[in-house]
């Protein structure tokens, strides 16, 4: 059997109370007296700890002493769920990072790192609060199509179903399947990175089966809908200097079936202020684990 991949850098685990919920921080070292506090957020079905490659990447190119923290989102990893959650709000992601910013970081602005979901949540939230954000870094987060008007009576319609039904998310027999799960998700993911993530995105149950560190609840449609307008009048707010990541592997044109291109996102991107871009080779949507290096020796070079 495969060994688990062994972190260079060890994070220390702790709680923090957000918004009514038990908030868990994965905190990798302490604050350095004239350098920000990085935060990194997650995607969509992920957790903290997959930060883990690209923080060990960073110490491993000479940046071994920054502070660097990743909370898990509401309802995933081992944050708690709002008491009989029936959906999950967008906003409360502002919420909860604007309170868990004021806990981090009360008196100086941060450097902010989001992937994915968690990508769209922190460029909402240099708009709205660009005062807080020294440098802003998003890996692939794209947004959303743009919902037209007429199809908001149908999602609605299908949320209200969707409440109805119980949701459930699959368990898996062993450590090992939760693994090979990671690695038919990515097929870049390396076996020992997989093992290890493994243990930090499940955990067995009574029953001996793995059970995913999410709410189930997260599969129910979000009935907002997403409006390009809105968001690109927030997008022109952000006052930080913008990294945006992408993998060379990504497919957004392809994802979205035409509903949404990888040239309509330029054009949203267009409207923030200062951008650098970059493309990793051979890497996909999950590019911290794909190409941790590159993807660290972009973040040392923007960060400073």
């Amino acid at each position: 059997m495969t060994d688990a991949y062994q972190p260079r850098r060890q994070a220390l685990c702790s709680h923090l109370p957000v918004r009514g919920l038990h908030y868990h921080l994965h905190q990798w070292g302490t604050p350095q007296p004239g350098v920000p506090l990085l935060v990194m957020v997650h995607g969509f079905m992920d957790v903290g700890a997959s930060f883990q490659f690209v923080v060990d990447a960073m110490a491993h190119a000479g940046d071994a002493a920054r502070c660097v923290v990743a909370p898990d989102w509401r309802g995933f990893g081992r944050t708690s769920a709002p008491a009989a959650a029936d959906a999950y709000w967008f906003a409360d992601y502002l919420g909860d990072l604007d309170a868990l910013l004021d806990a981090l970081s009360p008196d100086r602005p941060v450097d902010l790192l989001g992937h994915s979901m968690g990508g769209n949540v922190v460029m909402t939230y240099a708009g709205v609060r660009p005062r807080r954000i020294r440098r802003l870094i998003n890996l692939e987060g794209f947004g959303l199509p743009d919902l037209p008007a007429a199809e908001a009576p149908t999602r609605l319609s299908t949320w209200l179903d969707e409440l109805k039904a119980p949701q459930r998310l699959k368990p898996y027999a062993s450590l090992a399947d939760v693994a090979l799960r990671l690695q038919q998700n990515n097929r870049r993911l390396p076996a020992d990175k997989a093992l290890w993530l493994a243990a930090q995105w499940s955990a067995p149950d009574a029953d001996g089966q793995w059970r995913l560190l999410a709410d189930a609840a997260h599969k129910r449609i979000n009935p907002v809908p997403y409006r390009a307008a809105d968001a690109i009048a927030t997008w022109q707010r952000i006052t930080a200097p913008l990294l945006w990541v992408q993998g060379e592997r990504s497919r957004l044109d392809s994802h979205w079936g035409g509903r949404y291109s990888l040239a309509e996102f330029q054009d949203r991107l267009g409207h923030v202020a200062q951008v650098r871009q970059v493309a990793l080779a051979d890497a996909g949507h999950m590019l911290h684990h794909d190409q941790p290096e590159a993807l660290a020796a972009a973040l040392i070079d923007f960060l400073g």
